[in-house]
């Protein structure tokens, strides 16, 4: 934390320069605490008084940044507990990373819980996302992601079947497996929608039917330009965090 003795002057001396409300400049500087790992994930967050008096803020404006914060879905509200920091997962969408590899970056430890591994005849429009003839096989892998322990996102992957020996070859990683063989993938087009969890996804996700999801389906090409991989996933939106970055290009 900052010396509280310079706390009050410096928020306020903030507030008063840049012209915002006093909480969001408060909710700033504890976001800022966060994301550079001042405060572990699962650790309590200060209560709304020692808020007051380290930062010089009325309880109203530290009960407003902590309402921001969980908003922002950086900290959770515990009933009868207190504010806890948050897991968050936050993906750069700029760079071609599979779960394992992200997990490790971020300093979790990545597992699965295997559903399904099988291959199986696809059907007319599987062969075609992946763009084989049909009637053809193909790799259909099933698994649930964690992260810490935690069931983080259901991930499906079909792949063509010849990119792996057999579906039992993966021991975490699958692009640490791919990048083995002529089905390494070295780019890929991703969407992510929006949607509700239905009965499956939020037992699989331990939540409430219903509870919002990220819903990011991958098409990952190899070398030669052919699909190497076509992923759907569903991952808790109190988890995951995409971070886009931009530049403005001048005309």
């Amino acid at each position: 934390m900052l010396d509280p003795q310079q706390e009050p002057a410096t928020v306020a001396s903030e507030s008063a320069s840049a012209r915002a409300p006093l909480y969001r400049l408060l909710a700033k500087r504890l976001e800022q605490e966060i994301r550079t790992g001042h405060f572990r994930v699962d650790e309590a967050l200060p209560p709304e008084r020692e808020l007051v008096a380290s930062h010089g803020v009325s309880r109203v404006t530290a009960r407003k940044a902590i309402d921001l914060l969980v908003a922002q879905g950086l900290v959770q509200r515990r009933h009868g507990s207190g504010n806890f920091i948050a897991p968050r997962l936050e993906q750069n969408l700029s760079g071609l990373t599979g779960f394992s590899e992200e997990m490790r970056k971020r300093g979790y430890q990545a597992s699965s819980e295997w559903l399904d591994r099988t291959v199986r005849p696809g059907t007319k429009e599987e062969c075609h996302s992946l763009g084989l003839m049909w009637p053809n096989k193909i790799l259909c892998l099933e698994r649930l992601r964690l992260a810490d322990g935690r069931p983080v996102a259901y991930e499906r992957t079909l792949l063509p079947r010849d990119a792996l020996s057999s579906p039992f070859a993966i021991e975490e990683s699958l692009y640490a497996q791919l990048s083995q063989t002529q089905y390494a993938p070295v780019e890929a087009k991703q969407h992510i929608r929006a949607m509700n969890a239905n009965t499956r996804l939020a037992k699989l996700l331990h939540l409430r039917a219903g509870t919002a999801l990220l819903w990011v389906t991958r098409t990952a090409y190899g070398v030669g330009g052919g699909v190497v991989e076509c992923t759907v996933s569903y991952c808790r939106s109190d988890y995951y965090d995409f971070v886009v970055e931009m530049k403005r290009s001048h005309a």
